[in-house]
């Protein structure tokens, strides 16, 4: 399958190291299936930190995802229990390690919701609705590792 990172600037050797950390589901490499979503994201990435819209295509054989080879974790859907996963990777807490996730993009406005669910405003059921990309649902897959790195192939 071929999954596409938008980003602002080329991506020619992945260093895990230039990721961030506290994203919905820990410091890695994130990609879509879209292109237009990962255009949208290199869109976004430029605006706020200038340099050029680019989206980097590779290659994953989708087969690893069900195989004893890399530690996955899979969401289908909004789920509370990808929500607990979501808000304890932006809070930095220690979660299970994967190689990879695969799982729903949460809105923009994580950070927000995360501060109205631990002072008390929302519960848990409102903070997952409100987590929900208000685009529809689109999935991500976060690559963790070195290990999962390594079945990348830069097109």
């Amino acid at each position: 399958m071929i999954l596409y990172h938008g980003s602002n600037m080329p991506i020619e050797q992945i260093d895990l190291e230039k990721s961030k950390p506290n994203k919905d589901f820990g410091k890695g490499f994130y990609l879509s299936e879209s292109e237009e979503q990962a255009m949208q994201m290199a869109n976004f990435k430029s605006a706020l930190l200038g340099g050029e819209s680019v989206v980097t295509r590779f290659e994953f054989d989708n087969a690893l995802m069900h195989s004893e080879t890399l530690r996955t974790k899979v969401f289908v859907e909004y789920s509370e229990e990808w929500a607990d996963f979501v808000f304890a990777n932006r809070e930095g807490r220690e979660v299970e390690q994967y190689d990879i996730v695969y799982g729903p993009i949460a809105n923009d406005k994580v950070g927000l919701q995360i501060r109205k669910l631990k002072d008390g405003t929302i519960d848990k059921a409102e903070f997952l609705n409100r987590l929900k990309y208000m685009k529809g649902i689109t999935y991500q897959y976060f690559f963790g590792t070195e290990t999962a790195i390594k079945h990348l192939v830069k097109l």
